[in-house]
């Protein structure tokens, strides 16, 4: 049972924390897949705010034959579509509202990217032996200087930059293995 599934449940059961944990998940990139079909940021967050109302309210049964995302997703697309049924006309927007539109959507864009890279980065450094987990986040996250790090970690400085040289070559590794480029993150 993936996490958004449990949520759902959770939901059912009466604990509306579970709604809450489903839409902070899934809502920024729920928008962007909305906006694919719409073509305006501003829509598709009504959209989206639509689609996570009729989960609320009607409580549609999850039967588990894909995974929560993609029923989730495929209930956004319905609600997309038939947005686009009921105004089938073509709307005008004027040359201020489309430069904010196109920055709020480059925004929402680049923040939902930089949220996916840190998550995905996190999982990579979780399978990472302690020390390595230790070196790189003392380094990299709290910004410690090698000597600093030596301190925390009661390590020689000459230990801590083979460490960090180690944990960086095993984090490479790992996200290589995942298919994701390193030198990108």
């Amino acid at each position: 049972m993936d996490i958004g599934e449990n949520c759902y449940r959770r939901f059912l059961d009466g604990d509306d924390e579970g709604l809450t944990l489903i839409i902070k998940d899934y809502k920024d990139g729920l928008i962007l897949y909305i906006n694919n079909y719409v073509n305006n940021i501003y829509i598709a967050e009504d959209l989206m705010q639509e689609t996570f109302f009729k989960i609320a309210v009607k409580k549609p049964n999850f039967k588990g034959k894909s995974t929560f995302k993609t029923w989730l997703y495929a209930i956004g697309r319905n609600v997309a579509i038939d947005y686009l049924r009921r105004n089938s006309k073509v709307s005008s927007l004027s040359a201020d509202d489309m430069q904010n539109y196109i920055e709020d959507k480059a925004n929402l864009e680049n923040m939902f990217i930089n949220n996916e890279r840190k998550a995905t980065l996190h999982k990579a450094i979780a399978k990472l032996n302690p020390e390595y987990r230790q070196v790189l986040w003392l380094i990299y996250f709290e910004n410690f200087s090698n000597l600093e790090a030596s301190q925390v970690m009661n390590k020689s400085k000459r230990q801590i930059e083979n460490l960090l040289f180690r944990a960086k070559q095993n984090l490479k590794s790992i996200l290589n293995k995942e298919g994701i480029d390193y030198e990108e993150l």
